[in-house]
């Protein structure tokens, strides 16, 4: 069964894989997010995502959750409580209601999986007070979902691409807003993280042949 085949499930080790392949791409990247974030916040993004991301796989490590549910739920606390600034709050809401909504089941396919992250996004809408269009994570998250509903590649793609449409927004929330006109003509470092997050998730769907 390929990736675009909703009946294949999955359990806790391909998402504590993805993770571990989120914690690896964040660390490599580290110093561009913060390059980014540099231009039009406060120049902590990657440091303070590469700190979190391995707070969350040695945490992962360290205890072994028995559900996807329990995956997310646990990587979403460790970012609440590693993560300096807006990140740490909005990506650990991100999955502790995407861990929540998938609930205790032992075994999850693809479209559970975006109906989960979906109501993550809404979460972290709700908590930012932002929505696509306004240069946030959003932009990058809200495709990626919607593409998750159709294949993990499709998911990757629309992140990357919702994520370099942030260049000539304006910003309305988040410090980047402060700057008015001058965030024009610079990708938002929160929608690049949120790439990375989807790319790795679509790096391991397809090295695992879910």
């Amino acid at each position: 069964m390929g990736s675009d085949d909703v009946t294949e499930t999955f359990g806790a080790g391909f998402l504590v894989r993805w993770l571990a392949a989120v914690a690896e791409d964040v660390d490599r990247e580290a110093d561009r997010l913060t390059e980014l974030d540099s231009a039009i916040g406060d120049a902590d993004h990657g440091a303070n995502l590469k700190r979190g991301f391995a707070a969350v796989t040695e945490a992962l490590a360290n205890e072994p959750p028995a559900t996807p549910g329990a995956v997310l739920t646990t990587a979403g606390r460790q970012l609440i409580s590693t993560v300096g600034g807006a990140s740490g709050p909005l990506y650990g809401t991100l999955l502790r209601r995407a861990g929540k909504a998938l609930g205790e089941d032992g075994e999850v396919t693809r479209e559970r999986l975006a109906e989960a992250l979906g109501a993550g996004v809404a979460a972290v809408s709700q908590l930012g007070g932002a929505q696509v269009g306004d240069k946030t994570m959003l932009d990058a998250l809200v495709p990626a979902v919607e593409g998750l509903r159709s294949s993990y590649e499709e998911a990757g793609a629309a992140a990357e691409k919702g994520a370099l449409a942030t260049v000539p927004l304006r910003a309305r929330k988040g410090r980047a807003s402060y700057l008015g006109e001058r965030s024009i003509g610079h990708q938002d470092p929160g929608a690049t993280s949120s790439a990375l997050l989807f790319a790795a998730l679509a790096d391991t769907a397809r090295a695992e042949g879910v």
